[in-house]
C-alpha cells in the first residue's frame, strides 16, 4: 500500500476514536484495526500472556528490570516490515501512548523497554536485522536489529582482511550501540562507529521513510550519536568497513597493588595519547582477595592490529614497567581477537557463536562513567584502588584515547568526547543475587565512588558517554513540562556543545515530542506543544 494511502486511512481510523481509558484489551484492539498490523506482531499482557512474557525478557540485559515490579508495556510490536513500523508509529501518536524502541536491550537502564510513564508500548526491532556485506566497495548495511557479533560474522563470512571498529560484547543491538557513538578496540586507529557510518534510513513521526538525502544533512548528523529514541526509528545503518591485518596479537597481564600496579597506571597514562595508534590497552581496576586479604589488581588487556614481535618491542620501549614478553602474547586473526575480547576460548570456540543472540549471560548490574583529562598521579591512584577496595565490590574500566580520536573534531558528530581526553571510565558493579538490599549497597558504592571522583575527571561540565546510560545524572520527568530545561542537565554532560544543535534539529523533526525517553532530546523550550515555524516548513519539504 502506497506510504500517504497508508497514512490517510490510518488517521481515517483513528479520527473516530476517542482517547479510550488505558486498558490493554481496548488498546491492542485499536492496534489491531490499524491497518498493515495483526494479531501475529502484537503481544498482550492480557491477550496472549505467555507470548507477551517470552518476547518482553528475551531482549532484558539488565535483571534490575526484569522484576514483578519492574513497569511493563501495555503491548510489545514485533514489526516485520516498514508500513508496520509505520503504522505503529502513527497509531500511537494518535492515541497519545509513548514508544519504546528496542534493538538488543543493553542499555544499562533499561530505557529501551521500561518507562517511567505509567502507559507506553515496545516495537521490538529484532526482526530487523538483515546485514548485507559488500567487500568489492568495503561497505555494508545493516538492520538496527542485528547484533554486532552477526555483524563481525558477517564481514568475517567474505574477507579476513576486513573489520569494522564496534564493541566487544557480540550481543549488543547495532541500532542503540551505533546511536550512541559506539567504539571497541580499534578505538585509536579508526575512532568510533559513527565515524564510519555513511547513510541511514529511519521513520519519522509522521511515518516517512528518511534517509541521508531525504532527511538532510542535519538529521544525518543528529542520528550519528546523539542518541536512540529521539528522533524517529531507525532501520538500518550504511557504513564502511575498515582494513585489518592478517595476524592480530593480544595480550592479559595483571598487576596488583604490592606489584606497583599504581605506577604502571601512571605511566599508562602518560604513553597512551600517543603510542602507535594500532595498540588498545584497556585497564581493569578491581578489588580482588588475595591470601585472605582484599587489595587492589589492575589487569592490562591489549589488542594490537601487527604480530608479536613489534608489539613486544613496542611495549620495551613505551611501556617497559608492564614487563610484557613474547609469553603473554597471543597471535590470532581478526575474527578470534573478537572472541578473546568476549572472554571466548580462542582454541576451542568456533566463530559461528557470533551468531548466538543470547550467547551472554544476563545478571544485575550498574554503570556509570567518566572523562580524565589529566594525569592522576602515582599517590591518587593509589588512594583510588585504596577506596575500591574499601567498598569492596565496584571497579573500573579504563578506556585510552589518542590516536583517530584526537584527529576528529568534537562537532563532527553529536559525540563530543575527543581531543583533550586521556582515557574514558567505565564504573562497573555486577551481581546474581535479586536481595534488594544488596542492590541498595551496589547502586550506592557506584554513587559513592563516583563523589570520590571528582577530583580527577573532567569539569564544567562533568563529562559522561551515552552508551554507558546513567539515570543518576538527571532524567526528564513525566509531564514533559519542563523537558528542555530538565534534559539540559544531562544533555551537556553527554553531548556537550553539541546539545543546542540536537535540541534545534529535534525540534524541527518531533516538535511534539512524541520520540522520548528519560534521556532523550528535548525540544526547544515552550515549543513542544505546537508546530514551530522552522517544523512547518520541514513538514511542507516532507510533503
Amino acid at each position: 500500500m502506497n506510504q500517504l494511502i497508508t497514512h490517510f486511512f490510518i488517521t481515517l481510523f483513528l479520527s473516530s476514536v476517542s482517547h479510550a481509558a488505558m486498558d490493554p484489551n481496548s488498546i491492542y484492539q485499536s492496534f489491531i484495526n490499524c491497518p498493515n498490523l495483526t494479531s501475529s506482531i502484537i503481544y498482550s499482557p492480557t491477550l496472549n500472556s505467555t507470548n507477551y512474557t517470552t518476547v518482553l525478557q528475551t531482549y532484558i540485559k539488565n535483571q534490575r528490570f526484569n522484576t514483578t515490579s519492574t513497569p511493563k508495556p501495555i503491548l510489545i510490536i514485533t514489526p516485520t516490515t516498514i508500513p508496520q513500523i509505520q503504522s505503529t508509529i502513527i497509531c500511537a501518536k494518535k492515541l497519545n501512548i509513548q514508544i519504546k524502541t528496542r534493538s538488543g536491550g543493553h542499555d544499562y537502564e533499561g530505557i529501551s523497554y521500561v518507562s517511567s510513564e505509567p502507559d507506553f508500548i515496545i516495537l521490538d526491532m529484532f526482526n530487523f536485522r538483515s546485514i548485507d556485506v559488500n567487500i568489492s566497495d568495503e561497505t555494508a548495511v545493516v538492520g538496527a536489529g542485528a547484533q554486532l557479533g552477526e555483524l563481525y560474522y558477517r564481514i568475517y563470512e567474505k574477507s579476513k582482511v576486513h573489520g569494522f571498529p564496534a564493541g566487544v560484547c557480540p550481543t549488543v543491538g547495532v541500532g542503540g550501540h551505533f546511536s550512541g557513538g559506539g567504539y571497541g578496540t580499534m578505538l585509536r586507529k579508526y575512532g568510533l562507529s559513527v565515524d564510519h557510518v555513511t547513510d541511514f534510513k529511519m521513520v519519522d513521526v509522521n511515518g516517512n521513510v528518511l534517509d541521508r538525502r531525504s532527511g538532510g544533512e542535519d538529521l544525518f548528523w543528529a542520528v550519528r550519536g546523539g542518541g536512540g529514541g529521539s528522533f524517529g526509528v531507525i532501520l538500518s545503518y550504511s557504513i564502511k568497513l575498515v582494513s585489518v591485518p592478517l595476524v592480530n596479537t593480544v595480550f592479559r597481564v595483571m598487576k596488583t597493588q604490592g606489584e606497583n600496579a599504581a605506577e604502571i597506571l601512571n605511566k599508562w597514562q602518560k604513553v597512551m595519547p600517543g603510542v602507535d595508534d594500532r595498540l588498545f590497552i584497556r585497564v581493569l581496576l578491581q578489588p580482588v582477595t588475595v591470601n585472605k586479604k582484599k587489595i587492589g589488581r589492575a589487569t592490562f588487556i591489549a589488542h594490537f592490529l601487527g604480530n608479536s614481535d613489534e608489539l613486544v618491542e613496542l611495549m620495551s620501549d613505551k611501556l617497559p614497567e608492564l614487563g610484557v614478553t613474547k609469553d603473554d602474547c597471543i597471535e590470532l586473526n581478526w575474527i578470534q581477537s573478537v572472541l578473546y575480547w568476549t572472554n571466548f576460548d580462542v582454541n576451542t570456540t568456533s566463530p559461528e557463536i557470533l551468531l548466538n543472540r543470547h550467547s551472554d549471560s544476563v545478571n544485575f548490574g550498574k554503570r556509570k562513567s567518566d572523562y580524565v583529562q589529566n594525569v592522576i598521579s602515582e599517590t591518587d591512584m593509589t588512594s583510588i584502588m585504596n577506596k575500591l577496595v574499601e567498598l569492596g565490590k565496584l571497579g573500573f574500566v579504563f578506556n585510552p584515547y589518542g590516536g583517530k580520536m584526537y584527529n576528529i573534531s568534537a562537532d563532527a558528530t553529536p559525540f563530543p568526547h575527543r581531543a583533550g581526553n586521556l582515557f574514558k571510565i567505565q564504573y562497573s558493579v555486577n551481581w546474581n543475587d535479586d536481595d534488594p538490599k544488596l542492590e541498595a549497597n551496589y547502586l550506592n558504592q557506584s554513587r559513592v565512588m563516583y563523589e570520590f571522583m571528582t577530583p580527577f575527571v573532567s569539569k564544567n561540565p562533568r563529562g559522561a558517554y551515552l552508551n554507558y546510560r546513567d539515570l543518576d545524572i538527571g532524567v526528564v520527568s513525566g509531564d514533559r513540562k519542563n523537558s528542555y530545561s530538565e534534559g539540559l542537565v544531562y544533555g551537556e554532560k553527554y553531548f556537550m556543545g553539541n546539545f543546542e544543535r540536537l535540541v534545534k534539529i529535534k525540534t524541527v523533526v518531533d516538535p511534539e515530542n512524541f520520540f522520548r525517553n528519560e534521556q532523550s532530546i528535548p525540544v526547544l523550550a515552550g515549543e513542544a506543544a505546537g508546530e514551530t515555524e522552522t517544523s512547518g516548513k520541514f513538514r511542507k519539504m516532507m510533503k
